[in-house]
């Protein structure tokens, strides 16, 4: 996806383009680069390529009627959405040769490989050096696990001919016709090889999952000029001056610059950060500490919470249950009861995230009575997306120690105001949606502006930010307490399933 900021900023112009092939392999969800027969089609060399990078680039250029001389940066932030996906390639990535994406994390095999670190009593280790929590969600057992699986990538890597990056990496190495192999703090943190404190690779973890430190990017700060795209790709020398994870960029994109304010995205998951400032502050919640993308010399930091499915819920009851043919009828029968009929639904499609993390959880529904009817089923699945937030809301103030006044939110299903609404009233806190939700790219593109002089400090990027609605809390405290009390308990059915 591409899409052309205005200075206001305002939205000039967007353009997505999709491949159309993909597999279902023993991992999930990946692309494999190894076979000669081309197993998964041209769209896959495509994107390896950066046909498909280059032609959103061109489109949403061309739709805002933009030549590449008015174009001041070029900036990556909401480019596959997740800074897991792990992507290898032969003699520094001049031939792809794996693709490997976030679905795998719920596999066997990367399972193993994260559970085994932890068996082996590294799992305190990777927490205090890297901010995680050991799990197959990050990138570094997938390299491990492509390094063992895929024929000869252990024996090319040992001999310096393997080139590893998050997806970032990748689209720099392609707009630069190979010059520059880099990628920032906020993604390398999200690998589970990174010192946060030090901000250097780890060796111990790198000896640990047999990973050769030659195949590592350089890393940068988030708000950085890289290196130029190559004049044949875009039309012209353009700089490429800002990179961050998904949501490290909406955190400042939010404009969430000071300790204690937090954002959450609602898009497929929900996502929350809270800023830490200058101190990295160890969870005790189940929560994971990183790098909060940052424009100066000073690295600032996060809490942050995942939730693993939020609007994907959503296109469940859409796509698997049929019970609405578009997202935004939900809010419609959400509307139509004041109350679930006691009824509960736990999207543990793919184990919980914060503050539980246990993978082996699955969904469930609980407190169904005759009573219930469709639109009390639509309603308690939106409310579980507002739950699952207020548990990981919770595990941040405890850790950070202080009481948050509100909550800003961006995503896809932040603009469902029956969500927003129950939303404020389960966290007893109001609730601020911007006018532009598009947050993510927005902090990418503020980073990069900042980096190449086009905005000049912090302060007057936060002038641009403009409140799209609030919404503030009405429910009882009595309500709350009981609505809660409820939702805990049909927590504990999701964990019992895995016992």
């Amino acid at each position: 996806q591409s899409i052309a900021f205005s200075e206001s900023p305002y939205i000039m112009s967007s353009a997505t383009v999709v491949g159309k092939k993909e597999s279902e392999g023993p991992l999930g969800k990946y692309f494999d680069m190894t076979d000669s027969e081309n197993l998964f089609g041209e769209e896959t060399w495509e994107a390896a390529e950066g046909t498909m990078q280059k032609e959103a680039c061109t489109l949403a250029l061309g739709k805002a009627k933009l030549t590449p001389d008015k174009v001041r940066y070029l900036f990556g932030g909401d480019l596959l959405r997740q800074g897991i996906a792990t992507s290898m390639g032969l003699e520094s990535f001049q031939i792809p040769l794996f693709g490997l994406f976030g679905a795998c994390s719920t596999s066997g095999e990367a399972l193993a490989l994260a559970s085994m670190c932890v068996a082996a009593g590294y799992g305190e280790l990777i927490r205090e050096r890297t901010g995680l929590v050991p799990d197959a969600y990050f990138s570094a057992t997938k390299i491990a696990w492509i390094l063992d699986n895929v024929p000869e990538a252990r024996e090319r890597a040992d001999r310096g001919e393997l080139a590893f990056g998050t997806v970032d990496t990748w689209l720099i190495y392609n707009l630069t016709k190979g010059e520059i192999h880099v990628t920032d703090y906020t993604n390398a943190s999200r690998t589970m090889l990174f010192d946060i404190h030090k901000l250097c690779w780890d060796e111990e973890l790198l000896n640990i999952l047999h990973i050769p430190a030659s195949m590592l990017p350089e890393v940068k700060p988030s708000s950085y000029i890289y290196g130029y795209a190559e004049s044949t790709v875009l039309g012209g020398q353009i700089p490429i001056a800002g990179i961050a994870g998904d949501q490290q960029a909406a955190l400042f994109g939010q404009c969430c610059f000071s300790k204690g304010q937090v954002k959450n995205t609602y898009g497929t998951g929900c996502f929350l950060l809270m800023h830490t400032g200058t101190e990295a502050i160890t969870s005790h919640n189940g929560l994971i500490t990183t790098i909060a993308a940052s424009s100066g010399s000073q690295v600032e930091y996060a809490l942050e919470g995942s939730v693993f499915v939020a609007g994907a819920a959503v296109q469940w009851l859409r796509d698997g249950m049929r019970m609405v043919k578009t997202a935004a009828q939900t809010e419609e029968y959400a509307q139509k009861t004041d109350d679930t009929e006691g009824v509960y639904v736990v999207p543990a499609f793919a184990g919980m995230g914060a503050p539980y993390w246990n993978p082996y959880a699955r969904g469930c529904v609980v407190g169904i009575t005759r009573g219930c009817g469709k639109e009390h089923f639509i309603r308690a699945t939106l409310e579980s997306i507002a739950y699952q937030t207020y548990d990981v809301l919770n595990a941040m103030e405890e850790d950070a120690e202080l009481s948050i006044a509100g909550l800003k939110v961006d995503g896809g299903a932040s603009a469902n105001d029956f969500l927003m609404q129950f939303q404020a009233d389960i966290l007893g806190a109001r609730v601020y949606r911007p006018e532009c939700i598009e947050t993510t790219a927005l902090g990418a593109a503020y980073l990069a502006g900042l980096a190449c002089g086009y905005w000049k400090s912090r302060e007057e990027i936060s002038a641009n930010w403009q409140l799209g609605r609030e919404f503030i809390h009405e429910m009882s405290e009595n309500q709350r307490e009981r609505l809660l009390k409820g939702w805990k308990r049909a927590v504990k059915c999701a964990l019992a399933w895995a016992e």
